[in-house]
């Protein structure tokens, strides 16, 4: 019995909603937290997703927002802006780069090919974007890791909880969702057949936050002494599809049962913030050129040397990190460029 997975995707009609629906409008308490969530929208390919700050020029949201999933032709990334505190405040910006054809070199995303059959791609699902303006300047989230064992316990305690917009629910008006469950065994789903299901599920966070269309992307959120802290990102929901084969085929499909929404754990990203939002990016031909080239040379890279930003710039620059042990980003960068120029030149003066 195979297990898919699917997203609440911007503007379906059903909510994933656990018992009775939490959700409400912000207590007075957490008001202050919506001048830091707003939503990220595509108005040509009618996408609407939560997402919230995490530098001043920096917001977070699902990956599946900007670049759908496997086999889904995503969605023109200039075309995207971001509201903060949508509706409330007129505080708009588009990705960096809109301007110059630089727009795919200020996104970092977990995952640009997301994968919903096992081993489903959920906590890949996440996505930085350097924003055009410093809309969150003094207003972005604070981010901290917690094990997942710490987050179950949290959660026991009612300290996680969700911050998100809703399509079927007071629209255009972020809503809180109650104290929710964190855990890893689920009624029809154990922990054992859920790892089997996802691609690394130590970064997954299984969830009963209540959501609804255009919640993808909102923050998961833990109460502290100093405040509300993100500890993940809320994706999608994850079902388990039952069905009858008989001689290799499948000859009946069940009723899918929903065993809880899915979120990304903040260690995915976090660390990755502040480079991120102070990268120096190459937006030019001739920087890009060499680059291509210095990758070519490591025989990483076998496109063609044409200063173009691409998938598989983007995955030579990664495959690279990987191999150096620095933060996998798959940014074309001036640090990332001098710094193949001082190994090109060390090796050229050995020999």
């Amino acid at each position: 019995w195979p297990a898919l997975w699917s997203a609440v995707w911007p503007g379906a009609a059903a909510a994933a909603v656990f018992g009775i629906d939490d959700r409400m409008p912000l207590p007075d308490t957490l008001k202050p937290l919506q001048q830091s969530i707003g939503v990220m929208f595509n108005v040509r390919a009618r996408t609407l997703c939560s997402a919230f700050c995490v530098a001043s020029h920096v917001v977070a949201t699902a990956g599946h927002c900007l670049f759908r999933t496997h086999g889904e032709t995503p969605a023109r990334l200039k075309d995207f802006w971001f509201a903060r505190n949508y509706d409330a405040v007129k505080d708009y910006s588009p990705i960096a780069g809109y301007q110059n054809g630089s727009v795919a070199q200020n996104v970092l995303a977990g995952a640009t090919d997301l994968s919903v059959r096992p081993p489903i791609a959920a906590t890949r699902d996440w996505v930085l974007v350097r924003l055009a303006r410093p809309v969150c300047a003094r207003r972005a989230l604070p981010v901290t890791t917690l094990s997942p064992a710490e987050t179950e316990r949290e959660a026991k305690a009612g300290h996680v909880f969700q911050i998100s917009y809703h399509r079927d629910f007071t629209q255009w008006r972020p809503a809180y969702s109650r104290p929710c469950e964190v855990k890893r065994d689920f009624a029809g789903a154990d922990w054992s057949t859920i790892a089997r299901d996802f691609a690394e599920p130590e970064l997954l966070l299984l969830h009963t936050c209540d959501t609804g269309g255009a919640s993808s992307g909102s923050p998961l959120l833990l109460e502290t002494p100093s405040g509300p802290k993100v500890i993940g990102i809320n994706v999608g929901t994850y079902v388990q599809s039952k069905v009858k084969v008989e001689n290799g085929r499948v000859t009946q499909r069940y009723t899918a049962d929903t065993i809880a929404n899915t979120g990304v754990n903040a260690a995915a990203f976090a660390r990755l913030i502040g480079a991120f939002q102070e990268a120096a990016i190459l937006t030019s031909g001739p920087p890009l050129r060499a680059l291509q080239e210095r990758l070519a040379q490591r025989g990483l890279y076998a496109g063609r040397i044409d200063g173009a930003y691409g998938p598989g710039v983007r995955e030579a620059i990664r495959a690279y990190e990987t191999a150096e042990h620095l933060p996998v980003t798959g940014l074309a960068t001036e640090a990332l460029l001098a710094r193949l120029d001082v190994r090109k030149a060390t090796r050229a003066s050995t020999h």
